[in-house]
């Protein structure tokens, strides 16, 4: 490689995107425990320790802000799905990917989806990155939903589209937080168990 198109990061631009890494890192956690509608700008800027004004130099919103936490998930799932193996059956890597989505929610590293009215909805769909993002997670569920189906190991009579929002709605599933909340369970148990009745159902076998 040539030492000339070495790109070299100074000392204030690795400064500023730790930064940003702990901002995104602080609302993607607000945004799991209590949503965007509860979250505050204040709140963020006083616990990553920042003032106000600096989170603003580099988030001009509370959208924007919480735009990049909703897009780091993206990513992180994209890498998960990009990691799994070619040659596994469909419904193997449906399940591992639903198992991950059920642990970065329990793990809070899992932003709760914007209510239909949530100005937050508006602004991610006007978000080209997020939407790309979205559709190229929505094309590979899809894709492995069709496969699993036309196995028989999920029921093919189902809309595809109603298995895929299945696996959507795993990602705000309150069931974990109430099975949490009853301190029975470990969170391994409780992915086992939520893994169960979405993959298996709850009728007896």
């Amino acid at each position: 490689m040539n030492p000339a198109s070495i790109v070299r990061v100074t000392f204030k631009q690795q400064m500023l995107q730790a930064r940003e890494e702990a901002i995104v890192k602080t609302v993607n956690r607000l945004l799991a425990e209590k949503g965007f509608e509860a979250m505050t700008v204040d709140e963020v800027a006083a616990q990553v320790g920042i003032a106000k004004a600096s989170l603003y130099k580099h988030f001009a919103s509370k959208e924007a802000l919480a735009v990049a936490a909703m897009l780091r998930v993206i990513r992180l799932m994209q890498d998960f799905i990009q990691a799994l193996p070619a040659e596994a059956p469909a419904l193997e890597n449906l399940r591992a990917v639903v198992r991950w989505t059920l642990e970065a929610q329990l793990a809070a590293d899992m932003p709760s989806l914007p209510n239909p009215n949530s100005s937050l909805r508006a602004t991610l769909v006007a978000n080209q990155d997020y939407m790309a993002g979205v559709r190229v997670l929505r094309d590979r569920l899809s894709t492995w939903i069709a496969a699993a189906q036309a196995a028989g190991a999920l029921n093919p009579t189902l809309p595809a589209i109603a298995i895929l929002y299945t696996f959507y709605v795993r990602a705000c599933d309150p069931g974990l937080a109430f099975l949490r909340m009853d301190g029975l369970y470990q969170d391994e148990q409780i992915v086992d168990m939520v893994m169960c009745t979405c993959f298996d159902g709850v009728n007896a076998r």
